[in-house]
């Protein structure tokens, strides 16, 4: 029984890998299967487009039976699970609520910042336009442009730096902490104008912030989610 069991799971698991389709901006269907694990909800919703598709909500209410929509979809391929020990071939990321809710609850579920940019600088289509204007340098020993820290990665990896710089972009509460782009009007659009730091913190977009962490380089996040350079553990004033 227990063979046959784990045969129906891959059997499951490999339904889900169909090509999905997110050309409207959102997936629809029904849920067949609801798995809490770590700080996500996977749901297998079985869809008109795609057949049997797995997503990843923050913790939600949503049963088996439901009629689902996952709206801001973003798809990644090969994403490990460690609280549930599976790899999906594919899974979508997004906010989920029930067919025909107006408001949707507070279930947003966002993929590591990696998937949704080609570099750990961003991608300018996907982010709200922020005017930076002239920003100061922070003062002291410690302070660094966002250039400054994206050239000198190396040397300063492990050390404590500040960098004052405004809010492009905010993805909260993934893995534990959120994901924040910082940007000075220093560096070439694409390649070192843009600063990645993870916090505790949650800014707006168009806060402009003093952030004081640990420089990181070479940070591996698994599932291919890799930066060159980061600033961990940042507090913002």
């Amino acid at each position: 029984m227990k063979l046959f069991h784990a045969v129906m799971l891959a059997l499951v698991a490999g339904a889900a890998t169909a090509a999905v389709n997110l050309e409207s901006g959102r997936l629809e269907g029904q849920v067949q299967e609801v798995i809490d694990g770590g700080s996500y909800t996977y749901l297998r919703i079985r869809t008109k487009n795609s057949g049997d598709v797995w997503a990843a909500t923050m913790p939600t209410k949503l049963q088996k039976g439901a009629s689902v929509v996952i709206a801001d979809p973003m798809l990644m391929t090969d994403f490990h699970s460690k609280a549930l020990n599976r790899t999906f071939d594919e899974i979508v990321f997004g906010t989920a609520r029930a067919a025909g809710a107006t408001t949707p609850p507070a279930a947003k579920a966002a993929a590591p910042a990696a998937q949704t940019q080609p570099s750990p600088h961003g991608s300018a289509a996907k982010e709200p336009a922020v005017a930076i204007g002239k920003i100061d340098k922070a003062t002291g020993a410690e302070g660094r442009t966002v250039l400054e820290v994206n050239q000198q990665g190396k040397q300063l990896a492990g050390k404590n730096v500040q960098v004052r710089g405004k809010v492009v972009k905010v993805s909260t509460n993934i893995m534990g902490r959120n994901w924040v782009h910082l940007r000075d009007g220093t560096g070439t659009a694409g390649s070192s104008n843009d600063l990645l730091v993870t916090t505790t913190q949650a800014p707006k977009v168009g806060d402009v912030v003093l952030a004081r962490g640990v420089v990181r380089v070479n940070a591996d996040f698994g599932s291919g989610y890799s930066y060159p350079v980061l600033l961990e553990k940042a507090t913002l004033k």
